[in-house]
């Protein structure tokens, strides 16, 4: 994952500044000193990285932390409030025009993943009740109007194309034309990257601005690109203007120091991140979200949002009456499953949730995937009857489950016990999906 090294390097600055009862001036500047590393390995711009530990030491070493009753803990704070400043403190909404057709024009070099996320925030501003329209002006890469075709219909978002023997200019205008005769009031322009940035490139895309009026110019970056994404942003932002930035990839290896030098560099917001690889795995980027994770906190109000999102609460509500009524089966363990996964997996999950962010590697490792397919396998090795009532398997259906799923019949023991205990556990907790720590947002409870 994004800043998986850079946070957990910064949680061990954080867990020896805890650990003095006082702090001295050197203590901090100490400290400061391993942050700076540690951003300049994670890739942030030197500029940022060197504006940044100031303000902080700035802050830091006054009377107010030093003379505290806990100064260790108001450094961190300092920091996380100096890293929200950073990437903009405020989330920046996309504008939309009130007045007619909000045209969108996604602009960025060929790799980025443009294409993709154009469907993917196609798909997220339909899910908000937008009418978006999809235009294919990328003429150039082969297949490109067949992949934003195919997305497209995966997302349930129309799609205008005329092949490539119009010029991406004239496309766009019958595009606006298609959409205002077609009541959508969201125009997508999806444009050609480049391998690099040529003045034929940016004359394209600044006939099309003059053409149509573009009321945002989104730039899409691969977080994974580093220092080049920010310097791709600000050479963008000066041939033709920016709006905002979208970065993607941002659950991949990398070290992710765009995110934290794009804003401060180039002055542009970041408004969505890709977080994998689904058209799902889009998410608005939200600065003390970021910080939260990046420092260890977790992001629970991310969660949250994914548990509205993504959780059928209908199924939800059914398990909670099944629970309730002892009747919880091993259907409903496969639905549990299900909804985690379309919920990122669990490494997502627990990686959202304060204090476990630097031990997903570990509970990763203790959850292996092959065993969820066991599993699952196991559970549709059962009949429908022996799914809704676990106390019929009796040794002979264990040992036909386990044929039937290529597994040795200890794993499927193991199963029925795990399965059991989770029951009995749930008989004592009635209320486990009353609401907890996600109250009226929404009910969540995991099977294992």
């Amino acid at each position: 994952m994004a800043f998986e090294n850079l946070s957990e390097k910064l949680q061990s600055v954080f867990k020896k500044l805890r650990s003095k009862g006082r702090l001295t001036e050197e203590d901090v500047k100490s400290a400061l000193k391993e942050v700076k590393m540690a951003l300049l390995e994670a890739d942030v711009s030197f500029k940022v990285v060197k504006q940044f530990v100031r303000s902080v030491q700035e802050r830091a070493i006054g009377q107010d932390v030093m003379n505290g009753l806990n100064p260790g803990q108001m450094v961190i704070k300092i920091v996380n409030e100096e890293m929200v400043s950073l990437m903009g403190s405020e989330t920046t909404e996309l504008e939309m025009n009130p007045n007619g057709i909000t045209v969108l024009m996604m602009v960025g070099l060929q790799g980025a993943g443009k294409t993709t996320m154009t469907a993917k925030l196609a798909g997220k501003l339909k899910q908000k009740g937008k009418r978006p329209l999809l235009v294919a002006c990328d003429i150039y890469r082969p297949a490109a109007i067949e992949q934003l075709t195919i997305n497209g219909g995966k997302v349930g978002v129309d799609v205008f194309s005329m092949g490539t023997n119009h010029s991406p200019v004239n496309i766009a205008k019958a595009a606006y034309e298609h959409a205002a005769k077609h009541n959508h009031n969201v125009l997508m322009i999806d444009t050609a990257g480049r391998l690099h940035i040529d003045e034929e490139m940016m004359s394209e895309l600044q006939q099309i601005k003059d053409a149509l009026s573009v009321d945002q110019t989104l730039l899409v970056v691969d977080a994974m690109t580093g220092q080049d994404a920010v310097n791709v942003s600000s050479t963008f932002d000066e041939k033709i203007g920016l709006d905002g930035v979208i970065l993607t990839k941002l659950d991949g290896d990398t070290r992710g120091g765009a995110a934290l030098s794009i804003k401060a560099v180039t002055g542009k917001p970041i408004l969505y991140i890709g977080v994998g690889e689904k058209l799902t795995d889009v998410e608005q980027f939200y600065p003390d979200r970021m910080a939260s994770r990046i420092l260890g906190m977790g992001d629970v109000l991310t969660l949250i949002d994914k548990v509205q999102e993504d959780l059928d609460q209908e199924k939800a509500r059914e398990l909670e009456q099944k629970i309730k009524k002892a009747t919880f089966g091993f259907d409903d363990y496969l639905d549990q499953m299900a909804q985690i996964k379309k919920m990122g997996g669990l490494s997502s999950i627990l990686s959202m949730l304060p204090g476990v962010g630097s031990q997903v590697k570990d509970l990763e490792n203790a959850v292996d995937p092959k065993a969820m397919g066991r599993i699952e396998a196991m559970i549709l090795s059962m009949t429908p009857e022996e799914r809704a009532n676990p106390d019929l398997l009796n040794p002979s259906r264990k040992h036909r489950i386990a044929k039937g799923a290529g597994v040795d019949i200890s794993e499927v023991n193991k199963l029925v016990k795990q399965f059991e205990q989770a029951r009995k556990m749930m008989k004592k907790m009635p209320n486990l999906m009353g609401g907890g720590k996600f109250g009226k947002k929404g009910k969540f409870t995991l099977p294992f």
